[in-house]
């Protein structure tokens, strides 16, 4: 647990203590300070947070919903490697809800949700100028978000939500190492467009490009950490 000593507990008085732990140890898996394949221990990372067993058990459950972590029988937890198995299949069903949630939206655009977008537009442009990874992935997920609100199914957007869990960690690894900004943006331009002009065929394209340049990025990542192992 020589990484696990480095972790400092971000501390957020409007969260409950789990979602503090969580967003901890999801940020040091994240960053690299906790590799694949390390155990996460729950009395020592109790003692190294200043915290009890009960929210870091509870934050660990958590990890695994997002697919960030694995309990192994006989061995505990540990930090999920990442597949391109696991890859495609997340990807596959975003792909196949995205064709859809766009489809919908381009029955139901109006000006209402135009000038959503456009405001989750340049909201993207603005976190992207900033460079922050952190903000890029939030930003990127809001502009998604509008597009799905645009469906008016609130069945789909529960279901985009749930597995936004399991997209993080590759949105998050594209975007930091493997994302060119400008063919981003660009993108994001295209699918505004599209919408505005109700070109369901269009968007659904541009969506598929979009998806389709994340898993080579991410294909990237998990090459390099194959070779590492």
């Amino acid at each position: 647990m020589s990484k696990a000593m480095e972790l400092k507990l971000n501390q957020d008085a409007y969260l409950p203590l789990r979602d503090v732990v969580f967003k901890t140890l999801r940020d040091a898996i994240l960053r690299g300070n906790l590799k694949p394949g390390e155990r996460l221990m729950e009395m020592h990372l109790a003692e190294e947070l200043g915290v009890s067993r009960t929210p870091i058990r509870e934050a660990i459950r958590m990890l695994e919903q997002e697919g960030l972590a694995i309990t192994i029988p006989r061995k505990g937890a540990q930090v999920a490697g990442m597949t391109e198995k696991d890859l495609y299949d997340v990807l596959e069903i975003r792909d196949a809800l995205d064709e859809l949630a766009v489809s919908k939206a381009c029955e139901k655009v109006n000006k209402k949700s135009l000038s959503k977008l456009a405001e989750a537009m340049r909201d993207f442009e603005k976190s992207v100028a900033s460079g922050n990874v952190r903000a890029i992935v939030s930003s990127d997920e809001q502009f998604h978000d509008v597009i799905y609100a645009m469906t008016d199914n609130p069945k789909l957007v529960n279901i985009v939500s749930n597995l936004r869990e399991q997209m993080y960690r590759y949105r998050y690894e594209y975007v930091k190492d493997n994302a060119d900004y400008r063919q981003l943006v660009s993108e994001h331009t295209c699918i505004v467009d599209g919408l505005r002009r109700q070109d369901k065929e269009y968007v659904k394209s541009v969506m598929h490009t979009h998806l389709e340049n994340q898993v080579a990025g991410v294909r990237k990542v998990i090459e390099e950490q194959n070779k590492k192992v």
